[in-house]
């Protein structure tokens, strides 16, 4: 890659529209569906029988997108590559009996989801999005992008303390936004609103799923514009590196087969992006479900393949579980480990911990290693400070549950869990040609 091509800043400008086209994860998978059905990916519902055929099928399920790409010619026993991500990120839910209010003013009662910077979400003009389930069971995706709610935070005359001791906020009492005026709480108020919203007729929503987002749109930052300020870049950024990168895969393989008619891919290239990792993964759309594992097995046994085809498929796999990591930051350079300082624009971060908090070992970290360099892509390597906790993330739940190599990697960033994150504006780039690399080998 030439260096021109390094800092080409295309990818970047893609990622920005696809973080505000998917402000809950069920946007973020309908949005990935359809780049990859522009790519020649096609649907399968889990409920209906499987065919051997090749090509690009994908899965939805919830907030959950699995997609894979079988080359011409693939035998039952084909491993996988695959590119493991999550498409949730922190923030304000909305509760089953959202109408609520005091004081003449009317509110929107809601959950804390994951673990937020809950300070980030205060005075900032709030959103609101989903899904709506209606009595025929379909579902219908909601999305009220302008600002209608609002967190106010109280003012400091009325907590001299917050000066001295610093603000301490009560996830229920303190985080319940504001959306009008009126005395009378009224129950329903809310799903009617967004009935209207959705062109929908009143009392056909039973069901919702609906979360804040801000309504700030992710902006390039800095002198040189060198940064990139937006929402859910933990871990929508992946999400979206991810999908681009099999899309490419995807159609160099359908293009470029030998004259055997065989595609020159050796393996089965999957982009499995997951929802709830903020919140531990066991859900039947999380990594900790079966979502992946059926769908690969079905995918082997589709082409006539075995157990013990499928036994050889999964031994041969690996995976690279991206997420994104901690960038080292200006004001706090002691919390982070003294010979590790990830900076942004740096190339992808490969992360490990020796007690599997990250999945990395010393052959994943050859095997992210050849993907870099055939894509001409710099990696830094990130560990916790020994003093401080370490996170963790998909990588070591997708290898205990599937038996599967995996290698956690990612972009450094800053801000992580805030309602707006800051990365290298060039990072993005960097890891969907690592992806890409990885995919295709």
């Amino acid at each position: 890659m030439t260096e021109s091509a390094r800092f080409d800043r295309g990818h970047t400008d893609d990622l920005m529209t696809f973080l505000a086209a998917s402000p809950s994860p069920y946007h973020a998978v309908a949005t990935a569906a359809e780049r990859l059905e522009k790519a020649g990916f096609k649907q399968v519902a889990e409920t209906d029988a499987w065919d051997g055929t090749h090509g690009g099928k994908y899965v939805l399920r919830g907030g959950a997108i699995i997609a894979w790409y079988v080359p011409e010619g693939a035998a039952p026993h084909t491993p996988f590559r695959i590119v493991g991500a999550h498409t949730d990120s922190p923030n304000l839910r909305v509760k089953p009996l959202p109408d609520s209010g005091a004081h003449g003013w009317r509110q929107i009662a809601v959950e804390i989801y994951g673990g937020p910077l809950l300070n980030s979400w205060l005075d900032r003009d709030l959103g609101l999005a989903g899904r709506l389930t209606l009595r025929d069971g379909s579902t219908r995706l909601v999305n009220v992008d302008r600002p209608l709610l609002r967190v106010p935070q109280l003012a400091i005359h009325l907590d001299r303390s917050v000066t001295a001791d610093g603000l301490k906020l009560d996830k229920q009492r303190h985080m319940q936004p504001v959306w009008g005026l009126g005395n009378d709480v009224r129950d329903g108020d809310l799903i009617a609103f967004l009935e209207e919203t959705a062109g929908l007729p009143a009392g056909e929503v039973t069901g919702w799923d609906l979360m804040t987002h801000s309504v700030e749109a992710p902006a390039y930052l800095g002198r040189d514009r060198e940064l990139l300020a937006g929402p859910r870049m933990d871990n929508l950024l992946s999400v979206h590196a991810g999908t681009a990168a099999l899309a490419a895969v995807a159609s160099g393989a359908s293009g470029t087969s030998g004259t055997s008619g065989r595609s020159t891919l050796s393996s089965i290239p999957v982009l499995a992006a997951f929802d709830h990792e903020e919140n531990g993964s066991q859900s039947d759309t999380g990594a900790d479900g079966p979502l992946l594992g059926n769908v690969l097995e079905r995918s082997v046994f589709a082409r006539g393949g075995s157990f013990e085809d499928r036994a050889r498929a999964f031994a041969g796999t690996i995976c690279l579980s991206s997420d994104t990591g901690h960038a080292v930051h200006p004001n706090y350079a002691e919390r982070h480990d003294p010979t590790h300082h990830p900076r942004v624009n740096g190339g992808p971060i490969l992360k490990v911990n020796v007690n599997n908090r990250y999945a990395t070992d010393g052959a994943g970290r050859a095997e992210f290693t050849a993907a870099c360099e055939r894509a001409g892509v710099p990696f830094q390597s990130f560990v916790s400070n020994n003093s401080m906790p370490c996170g963790t993330t998909i990588g070591p739940i997708t290898a205990a549950r599937h038996g599967i190599k995996t290698v956690d990697i990612g972009v450094a960033i800053l801000s992580m869990h805030s309602a707006r994150e800051l990365c290298g504006a060039d990072d993005p780039f960097l890891l969907a040609n690592a992806l890409t690399a990885f995919l295709e080998r």
